[in-house]
């Protein structure tokens, strides 16, 4: 299967989804203001997940202090990611993509012959600049450490604007 996978210069795929708490998060309302990290993953709950979102949480200050904020999703629903959220403390913005359009926007669906129709989500980041471009296409990435990675790129990034 040939799946379009978004490279570094594009503009990032605009979206509209419900966090945790079913408040709507437009992509664009970072637009000029803010980097933001988006990172596709799995199935909340699992033990990669639940390692990949406590390590973003934790460094969650330091991206802040960056003007970046940090936006997960998954096809989980709402009342799954609150519980995720909850159960874990996480300080980060967990999306709900039930339909699966933004994780096929950004090319990281895989096998959606899965049974499900929707497919897997393949683990991945991007790192989207205040102009709404796509700085980082990260697919395929260990959850293990994936967060301070992210961090040094962001940092570098922020270094490259001033």
């Amino acid at each position: 299967m040939n799946v379009l996978m978004l490279q570094p210069g594009q503009p990032a795929p605009q979206f509209v989804l419900p966090d945790a708490d079913m408040e709507s998060v437009d992509l664009a309302r970072f637009k000029g203001k803010k980097n933001v990290v988006l990172y596709f993953y799995p199935k909340a709950g699992t033990p990669g997940c639940t390692l990949q979102a406590i390590e973003f949480s934790d460094l969650e200050p330091r991206f802040a202090a960056h003007d970046c904020v940090i936006l997960a999703v998954s096809c989980d629903d709402c009342l799954t990611h609150a519980e995720f959220r909850d159960e874990n403390g996480l300080a980060i913005t967990l999306l709900s993509d039930e339909e699966g359009q933004v994780c096929r926007a950004y090319g990281v669906m895989r096998d959606p012959e899965s049974g499900n129709g929707r497919g897997r989500i393949q683990r991945s980041t991007f790192i989207i600049d205040k102009a709404g471009r796509v700085r980082h296409a990260l697919y395929g990435v260990n959850p293990k450490g994936h967060a301070a990675e992210v961090l040094a790129l962001v940092e570098k990034l922020n270094d490259e604007n001033r």
